[in-house]
């Protein structure tokens, strides 16, 4: 049985004494609902794996309450620190590399040398963090390859059993998980749009390389982010990319006026707004695999700013099934 906690003193204070405890607790970010264990407990990590479903080559990423907490596990450049006062807490993960003393469990990073740090921006997600008194090992709290969850609603319904707990702290603001970028490199690599906008990063630190393409890192498997699979966030249904007519017997994921003759229209934004796209995706994507559609058509998104993050998802959702 799944309980439901409050984000309240009460519930926060419930969800560290699970964590601390080995059990798995969903809870709220600015991005999507983490599928929360202590990542310094290995059994506790392999869980999340068998209540997702998820590739053991595919690391995770760990949370910390601040910037101290994460570079005590990883070593921080001088692109790191600067980023890290920029963007954290914020919707940004840094990949850097491990420290001799680190005790996060290799599984959490996959054995790799690396590993994926952020500090999450939520006042109950940070509350968490600090109570656990541990770094928190989270991926989205769906199964593996399914959509990512911007509500409590949306954990239960896919992994309610599976798990000790969700925390739940309402409807996730930003909706799509955090910006992914190397710093182990002579150059920082951008692994996964998301939240932090390249141009932000860029900004802050000069040029940023694009990632590796999802194909070669699948066939590699030897991944250094989350969220590299070609077939990733995928709901049932085929999904139609850049639709600019929509047949009767499909659904339609609007962006802006809709086009006309969609069986079923959730809407992305009537303003054709990227910040508000991408906080509904998810939500979208959910409310339209249902059964009667024969598919998705999306219309085009401009991929500037979120519109990058928005268009990786859904390339991936449209991805032939793996």
């Amino acid at each position: 049985m799944t309980t439901r906690l409050t984000a309240d003193a009460a519930g926060i204070s419930r969800a560290a004494s699970l964590l601390r405890d080995g059990a798995l607790v969903a809870f709220g970010t600015e991005t999507v609902y983490g599928l929360g264990a202590d990542a310094t407990n290995a059994r506790a990590v392999a869980a999340i794996f068998d209540a997702k479903g998820r590739p053991h080559f595919n690391p995770l990423i760990c949370h910390y309450p601040d910037a101290d907490s994460a570079f005590a596990h990883v070593e921080p450049n001088d692109a790191a620190r600067t980023l890290a006062a920029q963007f954290w807490p914020g919707p940004l993960t840094l990949v850097l590399p491990r420290r001799i003393t680190c005790p996060v469990a290799l599984l959490a990073g996959a054995g790799l040398d690396t590993l994926a740090v952020r500090v999450p921006a939520t006042p109950s997600a940070l509350a968490l963090l600090r109570e656990t008194a541990r770094p928190v090992a989270a991926p989205s709290a769906n199964r593996s390859g399914q959509v990512s969850p911007t509500t409590a609603d949306h954990v239960l319904a896919g992994l309610a059993g599976r798990i000790a707990a969700a925390l739940d702290s309402g409807p996730c603001p930003i909706g799509v998980e955090s910006t992914v970028l190397d710093l182990t490199g002579p150059r920082p690599i951008l692994l996964r749009p998301g939240g932090a906008t390249r141009e932000a990063i860029e900004a802050a630190i000069g040029p940023v390389q694009a990632g590796i393409p999802h194909a070669v890192a699948q066939a590699s498997r030897s991944m250094r982010s989350p969220g590299l699979l070609v077939s990733h966030y995928a709901p049932t249904l085929p999904v139609r990319l850049d639709a600019t007519n929509v047949d009767p017997d499909e659904a339609l994921l609007a962006f802006g006026p809709p086009l006309p003759g969609a069986a079923t229209i959730f809407q992305l934004s009537p303003t054709a707004d990227l910040a508000e796209a991408a906080a509904n995706l998810f939500t979208g994507l959910r409310a339209l695999d249902t059964p009667g559609p024969r598919g998705i058509a999306v219309m085009p998104i401009p991929a500037t700013g979120l519109g990058l993050a928005i268009n990786d998802r859904l390339q991936r959702a449209a991805a032939p099934r793996q």
